[in-house]
């Protein structure tokens, strides 16, 4: 289709494709989304974050001696989130555009200092469990290290210190734990890792760090209180509230935050000094980051963790009540699993994978989670995500009496098997609406078959060759 882009359209009408495009997501208000988003259920939130990215619009976070603003919104997060996480006056930071980037210049810092004493060239490890956010799959990626996955125990969702530290040697650039891990919501043994590793310890609190101070009932310490973490991140997009993307990753030393640095004069530019994956920086999540936090303080992100406690604990109850279901390990925070539970007959059992498109026709949205062969050979099991936020006690007894009555309806049913042949089929015609087949024929084939496949169905979403677009 040619479209003439040579002459400007009027604003309305601009606004009314956005307005259109956006009309087909699904809600991200009101607790009907069980993942991605994070909503508070407090509008006012949304008014002062939408204000501070209106203000910092034109803002670049490239050079904050220039825009000096950046440097006072910089400084004042890293402040917070070093009191909340139990750093002291040596602890610093930056705040980057999300968890991925924290977590990929935690493992830069880690694997620069390392090459200090180890060479440039030399290719180090990273140690960490199966449960691990993918973020440091990336970074190993990207950056040129080794990953060393340690299983966990598939009743648990954990791993033993004692299994994480069989894995650390010479090679070990850095060692990360999860407070908690995203796929099961369990806290990986942070202490026991960190007083014995004799390396880096990273621990992700991507999810955690705005929500576990305020939790209550945590025996364990998990954060940068612990002896021996050397750093921590902690998203703002997330339990901060702020809008996508914003991030803070902390070190307990300053060597450590320089090393994440960037910089160089091999060009007849500017001096280059990058302190994040970025050059160019936008301003606006940071300053909304900032704005909500100070309308919060911490007394009222310790309402929202509260109302997002009884929430996770509803929810928690009436799965454990649901025959046929059960809840992955002891989750600590806003984060459950729930996967088939084998104890039962086989007439009782429910498959996850059904469960989440009955569900899903219902009106709440939950995110398939594959099974997975770890490195010994055990399974974890599939499972259906759930991520609770503070609006989800508004909901919280539609949701139990909704994942009951879907258990009800698909109780029983032989679980979503594999169909090899569905690939050629979602490659022409795009994803069904039910994905049960599709989840369980992504756990079944080979990751070197996965992987491309993936790509291939991502990449189709914004081709520009895809039937029906407009050209606008």
């Amino acid at each position: 289709m040619s479209i003439d882009r040579s002459t400007g359209r009027p604003a309305p009408d601009v606004l009314a494709d956005l307005a259109s495009w956006r009309a087909a997501d699904p809600p991200t208000h009101g607790g009907r989304i069980l993942s991605y988003v994070y909503d508070p259920g407090r509008p006012d939130l949304d008014e002062v974050a939408s204000q501070a990215v209106r203000m910092f619009l034109p803002v670049n976070g490239l050079d904050p001696t220039t825009f000096t603003s950046v440097a006072e919104l910089e400084s004042r997060l890293v402040a917070f989130a070093r009191d909340v996480l139990h750093g002291d006056e040596d602890t610093v930071g930056s705040v980057t555009s999300g968890g991925t980037e924290s977590c990929m210049l935690a493992v830069k810092s880690a694997r620069d200092l390392w090459r200090t004493t180890n060479g440039p060239t030399a290719r180090p490890t990273l140690v960490l469990p199966t449960t691990a956010h993918p973020a440091f799959h990336k970074a190993a990626h990207y950056l040129d290290l080794d990953v060393l996955a340690v299983p966990v125990d598939p009743r648990t969702g954990a791993p033993t210190a004692t299994d994480v530290l069989a894995r650390v040697d010479e090679r070990t650039a850095l060692v990360v734990v999860s407070a908690p891990s995203y796929p099961f919501g369990v806290i990986d043994p942070v202490a026991e890792v960190a007083a014995s590793a004799g390396v880096p310890v990273h621990v992700d609190a991507c999810i955690g760090g705005w929500v576990l101070p305020w939790w209550g009932g945590i025996e364990r310490p998990w954060d940068l209180a612990v002896p021996g973490v050397t750093s921590i991140s902690a998203d703002l997009h997330k339990f901060g509230f702020a809008p996508k993307g914003a991030s803070v990753v902390l070190y307990r030393s300053r060597e450590r935050h320089r090393a994440q640095y960037f910089a160089t004069t091999a060009w007849p530019g500017y001096p280059v000094v990058n302190p994040t994956m970025l050059g160019s920086r936008g301003v606006g999540s940071m300053a909304a980051a900032w704005a909500v936090l100070q309308v919060l303080g911490t007394s009222g992100l310790a309402e929202l963790v509260g109302s997002t406690r009884a929430a996770t604990d509803a929810l928690v109850t009436a799965v454990s009540g649901v025959v046929g279901l059960r809840v992955v390990g002891d989750p600590t925070g806003p984060l459950v699993a729930v996967a088939t539970d084998e104890s039962v007959a086989a007439a009782d059992r429910v498959d996850p994978f059904l469960l989440i498109d009955e569900v899903r026709r219902r009106g709440f949205l939950l995110q398939a989670q594959p099974a997975m062969v770890q490195p010994d050979g055990s399974v974890l099991p599939r499972t259906a995500h759930l991520t609770v936020t503070p609006v989800t006690g508004t909901v919280v007894a539609d949701l139990v009496a909704t994942l009951a009555a879907a258990a009800d309806e698909v109780r029983g049913l032989p679980p979503a098997a594999p169909d090899p042949s569905l690939a050629a089929t979602v490659l022409s015609e795009g994803l069904p609406d039910d994905l049960a087949v599709v989840m369980a024929t992504l756990e079944a084939l080979p990751a070197e078959l996965v992987q491309p496949l993936l790509v291939e169905v991502l990449a189709a979403t914004v081709d520009p060759a895809r039937e029906g677009l407009s050209g606008r």
